[in-house]
C-alpha cells in the first residue's frame, strides 16, 4: 500500500491583522500627542487677500470693537450679554432666516466677543455667517 503524503503547506504570516493593529496604534498616537508649539504662536488677525466686498440684499453687519462692544448695522448695542445681542440681531434681520450675518471684528477684539455674536446668531436662527477682513494691500497703509 502506498500512502500519499499530502503536500505540506508552509505556514505564512497573515499581515492584515498586523497592519490593522499598527493603524490603530498610529491613530491613537496622533490623537494623544500634544503640540507645545501652539502656545508659542504669535498671531496677527485679520488680514487676508479678499475679493471686493459684495452687497448682500439681506445682510446684518455686526461690528465688534477692540474692547468688546457691539454695533449692529451701525446701531450700538447697550449690553454685551448673549440675550441682548440675540434680540438686536433678530430685530435687525429684515430678511428673516435668510439674512447673512457679517461679523466685522477688530484684530485685537476678544475672542469671546466674536463667539458671543456667533452664539447670538444661532439663537436668532441666522445660520449664514461670514467674516469681514481687510485686504493685505490695505493693511500696510
Amino acid at each position: 500500500m502506498q500512502f500519499r503524503h499530502g503536500a505540506r503547506d508552509e505556514p505564512e504570516i497573515n499581515l492584515i491583522p498586523f497592519i490593522d493593529v499598527l493603524l490603530v496604534i498610529l491613530i491613537f498616537l496622533m490623537l494623544s500627542t500634544t503640540y507645545s508649539k501652539f502656545t508659542e504662536m504669535q498671531l496677527r488677525l485679520p488680514t487676508a487677500d479678499v475679493d471686493p466686498q459684495r452687497d448682500y440684499p439681506k445682510e446684518v453687519i455686526v461690528s465688534v470693537s477692540a474692547d468688546g462692544r457691539y454695533s449692529i448695522n451701525k446701531n450700538p448695542v447697550a449690553d454685551r450679554s448673549v440675550e441682548t445681542v440675540t434680540a438686536a440681531l433678530a430685530a435687525a434681520a429684515t430678511g428673516g432666516k435668510d439674512s447673512v450675518v457679517i461679523i466685522s471684528a477688530d484684530a485685537t477684539s476678544p475672542h469671546q466677543a466674536v463667539v458671543t455674536v456667533m452664539e447670538a446668531a444661532r439663537r436668532a436662527g441666522l445660520m449664514q455667517i461670514t467674516f469681514a477682513a481687510q485686504s493685505t494691500a490695505q493693511a500696510g497703509r
